[in-house]
């Protein structure tokens, strides 16, 4: 069998938001890679978002993040796009006169104000909790920051909401995972973008790529790859844009669908 890439979103798909990862799903990527082919982190977070050392010891032989705005194979990044400052400062000053929350990310470090995430928002304890010193003040880092994307609470009604939007898609596609979560993608960017950088680098043949994904920011990928894979957890829409779709990720999903194609 000829060398092929098999590209891993991480939440929804590796693991869980409190960070389970299925013994099946490290087992699987070991056999993967022992049989030669190459494995991937394929995800909308940015690099500094993904620090974890059980996710990382899994062994992968490159990281696709922030929507395809950096690639980094064997543990040196080849591509990475930053937001300029001006566009930064302009975007952040539309959004939160909205009333959207911002989240900035970057490639080491994540920004976030805690009078816009207090000790009572789950997600802002889930940054404060992964991040540690790599999670820093929008405020007081104004301006300055280095970022490849936006994230956006966005607990606005849907006419403010798509009006906004209306004034950002010049700069940035827009990614809604629900009404009240969004990401705002530099355009020209996406998780297909970033795959197919990283297998013209390693001269991975198109026809030999497979991707695991659950949800809005995988569609791309899934329809990029050879053979998009939805996880069973996924969304309708990932779903309908995979050619195959396995079980759970806490139902072996990764191990299912890597030996139904014969990887494992």
């Amino acid at each position: 069998m000829e060398k092929s890439a098999v590209f891993f979103d991480i939440d929804g798909t590796l693991w869980n938001y409190e960070k389970f990862i299925p013994d099946s799903a490290r087992e699987a990527i070991r056999i993967l890679r022992e049989n030669g082919h190459l494995a991937f982190i394929c995800s909308g977070r940015t690099r500094a978002f993904i620090q974890d050392d059980d996710l990382l010891s899994m062994g992968f032989d490159g990281i696709v993040c922030g929507c395809g705005c950096q690639v980094e194979i064997g543990g040196k990044i080849v591509y990475e796009h930053i937001i300029d400052s001006e566009t930064a400062v302009n975007t952040l000053e539309l959004i939160r006169g909205y009333g959207f929350r911002p989240v900035l990310e970057g490639p080491k470090y994540v920004y976030i104000d805690d009078s816009e995430f207090g000790i009572e928002d789950g997600f802002g304890n889930i940054l404060r909790r992964d991040m540690g010193a790599n999670l820093l003040t929008i405020s007081g880092n104004y301006g300055e920051w280095v970022i490849n994307k936006m994230s956006c609470a966005t607990e606005v009604e849907e006419e403010q909401r798509q009006e906004c939007f209306d004034r950002l898609k010049k700069n940035f596609t827009i990614i809604e995972h629900d009404p009240k979560v969004c990401e705002l993608i530099p355009a020209g960017h996406n998780k297909a973008t970033g795959l197919i950088k990283a297998c013209q680098l390693i001269g991975i043949n198109p026809c030999n790529t497979y991707a695991f994904g659950d949800s809005e920011n995988d569609l791309e990928m899934l329809e990029a790859v050879q053979v998009g894979i939805a996880m069973g957890n996924g969304t309708d829409r990932a779903k309908a844009a995979a050619d195959y779709i396995t079980t759970a990720f806490d139902d072996d999903g990764i191990y299912n669908g890597l030996r139904h194609f014969g990887l494992i």
